[in-house]
């Protein structure tokens, strides 16, 4: 199969951005503001760019992780995992300065976002030249991803040493607060995946995303600044793709949502992975949102035992 995207899957993909703790609690019932709440409370590793991570490392895809992360015991376990999985970590910068990240969500009795929060100061201390010294990486990779927690003068240098390796960049937005940092870079970026609101967002006044309509505008939007693959996702609603000779709808997968944390970055992950080993864009969108519906239907960010067959035997399942 040919995509029309010329990659070599052989070299690892580079990723940068967050790793941290996720702690998570769904809601039994109602929450009641001012006053302990019934919850299930589950502990993981987490961050956009580690997820992203460790979900192409379990496909089979090599991997090195940068990211910054503290020198404690959460750090220590979040890396062994990494390392088990396959993922590079000899580039994750460890320092006494501040503790590894964090990020707190709590979800609704039916597993919706109710708010997130989360404390990613440690990211300050991937500094733009500790990035430089790291450039050998960037010549040595095939693909690179970023997530939007990267310090704005952190990011300018990350894109500029893609460049000069050219270096195809995929990017995850994040959050509706970081995603205006990637909006001078839309005309450098391969790959963006926004979900409804953080589209919004980099459309600015142009769209409003707030439906299938809406988001398949947005993605064609992006693509006319320069993106050659904008993926929007829509929840329980699916994704709306876009590239600069086709674009499309593709509907969800029926599924229980037991914790949505790590959905968006699996659905990245697997899509990416298709992309390197030449699979169509069309069937890439399917394989996101089978990694996307499989983890959604398990309590943490990433599911453990991920493989391309996994995600085959979920579309046909």
């Amino acid at each position: 199969m040919n995509n029309g995207f010329d990659f070599s899957s052989d070299l690892p993909v580079l990723v940068i951005g967050g790793a941290g703790v996720d702690i998570v609690g769904r809601l039994k019932s109602e929450l009641h503001p001012g006053t302990s709440n019934p919850a299930l409370i589950r502990y993981s590793f987490g961050g956009v760019a580690r997820n992203v991570a460790e979900n192409l490392a379990r496909l089979g895809q090599p991997v090195t992780l940068l990211t910054a992360v503290g020198e404690d015991d959460a750090a220590r376990r979040m890396l062994q995992r990494l390392v088990e999985a396959g993922v590079r970590v000899e580039a994750v910068l460890r320092t006494r300065e501040c503790d590894t990240a964090s990020y707190l969500a709590v979800l609704t009795a039916t597993g919706e976002l109710q708010f997130a929060l989360d404390d990613m100061r440690i990211i300050s201390l991937l500094t733009p030249d500790y990035i430089r010294q790291h450039a050998h990486l960037f010549e040595e990779s095939s693909l690179l991803f970023i997530d939007a927690n990267l310090p704005k003068d952190t990011l300018r240098t990350v894109m500029s040493l893609a460049r000069r390796a050219r270096l195809p960049v995929c990017a995850d937005p994040t959050s509706v607060a970081l995603a205006p940092r990637l909006k001078p870079y839309l005309s450098r970026l391969f790959m963006i995946t926004p979900n409804s609101s953080e589209a919004g967002v980099l459309c600015g006044s142009n769209l409003r995303v707030n439906n299938r309509r809406q988001a398949l505008e947005a993605a064609k939007w992006l693509v006319a600044q320069g993106v050659q693959l904008a993926v929007v996702t829509l929840a329980e609603q699916g994704l709306c793709y876009a590239t600069s000779e086709t674009s499309g709808h593709i509907p969800a997968l029926r599924t229980e949502v037991l914790d949505p944390t790590g959905a968006g970055d699996a659905l990245s992950a697997a899509v990416i992975f298709a992309l390197l080993n030449g699979i169509e864009v069309d069937e890439a969108m399917r394989l996101g949102l089978s990694a996307a519906s499989l983890t959604l239907r398990y309590r943490g960010a990433v599911v453990p035992d991920l493989s391309l067959e996994k995600l085959y035997d979920r579309l046909v399942g």
